[in-house]
């Protein structure tokens, strides 16, 4: 089972396998836990790089 949990004022935590599509169109599988930006801070997006703590 995969799980989303929404931090407040933070990222986007999905829990389980999911797959990325990116823009481009390539994809990549994350296995276990990723953490997405929601502020667009960041500058590995879409994941979270702690940015918005900066606010």
């Amino acid at each position: 089972m995969t799980k989303v949990n929404l931090m407040a004022n933070g990222p986007l935590i999905v829990i389980g396998e999911h797959t990325v599509t990116h823009p481009d169109g390539s994809t990549e599988v994350k296995e276990a836990r990723a953490s997405y930006c929601r502020c667009g801070k960041s500058s590995n997006l879409p994941f979270c790089d702690g940015r918005h703590k900066g606010e």
